[in-house]
C-alpha cells in the first residue's frame, strides 16, 4: 500500500504538458526515465551521472569503453524517491582521464532488482591530463525568459542541438537556468502580427512559490528534446543567478506587497526551495546530499590547461542600492568567497583560469523591481574610483596583479546579448591590476535586449557587441547566442568565439598563454 501511495505521488508531480508529447510515464510495469539522462562536474577521473526516474526506483550506472557495453563497470546508485522527486545522482570514481565514457542507466524496482526499465545511455569526456589532448567547451545562460517558452513550431530549443554539434568537452551554463519568476503562457503576440505558442504546465503557470513549483519550472525545460539529447552527449557546470529563484533577488529581501504575484514575501524562503530543487535536477558536486559545503561555488580541474573557477554572485552579496558607498567588505562575492577565490587562484597552476561570473563586471545592470534606482550587478555607471560593490572587484584584480597569476579570462551571461570587452589600467580610473578580457554570451532561449552602458571605473573597451535594438525580442527575431573556448593542446592558445544560434561565428579572439596586457 505504502509503494502504491509513493507511486501515485510521482503521477501527481509530473506537468501535463500542453501542445507536444511530454515524457510517457505509465505506473504500471517497470520504471521509466523519460526525462533523459545528464552528467556534470566531470574531472579527469570522475563525474556524476543525473536521472529521474518516474516512481521509486534504485538508480544503477553502467560505464564501458565502447558502446557494446562488453564487461560493463557497475556503479550502485541511490534509491529515487519522494525527497527528492524522484530524482538521483551517481558519482563515477576511478574513471580513465582524457576518454570517451559510455554509461547507462538502469533503474530497479527496490523490491525485485531483476525488473529494470529501458536504459538510457548518454556519453562523455573525462578531462585529459596530457596537455597535448587539449579543452573546447561551450557557455551561455538565460534559458525560458520573458515569457518565450518551447515552442514546437520554431522546433524548441534549436540552439541545444547547433552546440550539440559542435562535440565540445563540456558545457558552463552562466545562470538563470530557469525564469522561476516568469510564466508561460499558451501564446504571444510578436511584432509582425505573427502568434508564437508555448508548451505549458501548469508549474509555469505562475510564479513558483512552493517546492513542486520550483521542481516543475526545471522539469519544463526537460520537455525540450533537443535539450535532452543535447544533456546525453555534453556534461555540464552548471551555476546559477537571479531568476532561479525571482529577478534581482539578494538575500533577506522582503517581496513587497504590491507584486500580488507572490503570496510568499520572504525571498529567503524562496531560495531554501529553489536551491533544493536546483540540486535536484542538476549534477553539482558540491549541492548532493552529504556534501559539506552545500553551496554552488566550485573550482572544476579541467587538466592542465584548464581550471573553472565558478562563482555565486547571488547568495552573499549585499542588498540592491545605488551602489555608492566607499566602504564594503561584502560586495556581490561575500568575504568567505572572495578569499577562497583569491586562495584556489594562487594554488592553480592551469595555464588558462576561466572565471565563470554569473553577472558582468563593467556593465551597467539597473535594478527597478522596488521602484528605486538601485544596481544589480557590479558597476553603477560613475566612471571614477571604485565605488560600491567595485570594492571588492578591485581588491581581486589587485590581488592577481600583485600575486602574478597569469591567464585569467572572465566569462559571462545574464545581459541577453552578445559582446567582449578588453580592461585596460591606462584607460581606466582604477590602474592596480592587469589587462584582461571579459566575454559575455547568451541568451539561450529567452528575450533579447540592447547592449548594457560600460563603466569607466577598470577601463573596458567593448571591441564586438551584437545586440538588439528594441527590448525584449522573442527568439523568433534571433538574437540568441553562445560562446566557444577552443584551448590548443601544442601552443597553449586560447580561442574565443562567439556564436549566434545556428553555429555561425561573429567573433573571435585568440589569447596568448603566460602573457599579460593582450
Amino acid at each position: 500500500m505504502l509503494r502504491g501511495s509513493l507511486a501515485a505521488s510521482a503521477a501527481l508531480t509530473l506537468p501535463a504538458a500542453v501542445g507536444a508529447a511530454a515524457p510517457a510515464f505509465a505506473l504500471s510495469g517497470r520504471p521509466k526515465a523519460g526525462w533523459g539522462v545528464q552528467t556534470g562536474d566531470v574531472t579527469t577521473d570522475s563525474g556524476l551521472v543525473w536521472v529521474r526516474s518516474d516512481r521509486p526506483a534504485r538508480m544503477v550506472v553502467e560505464t564501458s569503453a565502447t558502446e557494446s557495453f562488453r564487461n560493463p563497470r557497475r556503479w550502485h546508485g541511490p534509491l529515487l524517491g519522494t525527497g527528492t522527486d524522484f530524482t538521483g545522482t551517481t558519482r563515477l570514481r576511478g574513471l580513465p582521464p582524457g576518454e570517451q565514457i559510455h554509461y547507462r542507466v538502469l533503474l530497479a524496482d527496490p523490491d525485485d532488482p531483476r525488473r529494470t526499465g529501458e536504459p538510457v545511455t548518454g556519453t562523455f569526456r573525462t578531462a585529459p591530463v596530457r596537455r597535448r589532448d587539449g579543452v573546447r567547451f561551450l557557455w551561455s545562460g538565460d534559458l525560458a525568459g520573458q515569457g518565450w517558452g518551447i515552442n514546437p513550431e520554431l522546433g524548441g530549443y534549436r540552439i541545444y542541438d547547433a552546440m550539440g554539434k559542435l562535440d565540445p568537452d563540456f558545457f558552463l551554463c552562466s545562470g538563470d537556468n530557469i525564469y522561476a519568476d516568469g510564466p508561460i503562457a499558451a501564446t504571444a503576440a510578436l511584432p509582425d502580427g505573427s502568434t508564437w505558442r508555448n508548451i505549458t504546465t501548469e508549474e509555469k503557470s505562475k510564479v513558483a512559490e512552493t517546492l513542486a513549483e520550483f521542481r516543475g519550472n526545471f522539469r519544463y525545460n526537460l520537455l525540450d528534446e533537443n535539450l535532452r539529447r543535447f544533456n546525453a552527449q555534453v556534461p555540464s557546470i552548471i551555476q546559477w543567478d537571479d531568476h532561479e529563484v525571482r529577478n534581482n533577488w539578494y538575500p533577506g529581501q522582503t517581496i513587497l506587497d504590491s507584486d500580488t504575484r507572490y503570496t510568499e514575501k520572504s525571498v529567503d524562503t524562496l531560495v531554501g526551495r529553489a536551491e533544493r530543487a536546483f540540486g535536484e535536477y542538476f549534477p553539482v558536486s558540491t549541492l548532493r546530499p552529504g556534501a559539506r559545503d552545500g553551496r554552488v561555488y566550485r573550482v572544476l580541474h579541467q587538466g592542465p590547461l584548464l581550471d573553472v573557477f565558478v562563482l555565486d554572485m547571488r547568495t552573499y552579496r549585499n542588498a540592491n542600492s545605488p551602489d555608492d558607498q566607499t566602504v564594503d567588505p561584502q560586495g556581490i562575492l561575500g568575504a568567505e568567497q572572495l578569499e577562497w577565490l583569491k586562495r584556489e587562484l594562487s594554488c592553480s597552476r592551469a595555464v588558462w583560469k576561466v572565471i565563470a561570473a554569473d553577472m558582468p563586471l563593467g556593465l551597467v545592470v539597473p535594478d527597478a523591481t522596488e521602484g528605486r534606482a538601485n544596481i544589480e550587478a557590479v558597476a553603477q555607471g560613475d566612471p571614477g574610483a571604485p565605488l560600491g560593490r567595485e570594492l571588492q572587484i578591485a581588491e581581486l584584480l589587485r590581488y592577481i596583479k600583485h600575486r602574478r597569476i597569469t591567464g585569467t579570462v572572465w566569462l559571462t551571461a545574464d545581459v541577453h546579448h552578445t559582446s567582449a570587452q578588453h580592461y585596460q589600467p591606462s584607460r581606466a580610473a582604477f590602474t592596480d591590476f592587469e589587462p584582461f578580457w571579459e566575454f559575455v554570451s547568451g541568451p539561450l532561449n529567452a528575450g533579447a535586449f540592447p547592449a548594457s552602458a560600460l563603466d569607466g571605473t577598470f577601463g573596458p573597451e567593448r571591441v564586438f557587441v551584437k545586440a538588439p535594438t528594441a527590448a525584449n525580442v522573442s527568439p523568433a527575431g534571433g538574437y540568441q547566442f553562445f560562446g566557444e573556448v577552443d584551448i590548443d593542446g601544442g601552443s597553449g592558445e586560447l580561442t574565443v568565439r562567439l556564436r549566434e544560434q545556428d553555429g555561425t561565428v561573429l567573433y573571435t579572439k585568440v589569447l596568448q598563454p603566460g602573457r599579460v596586457g593582450q
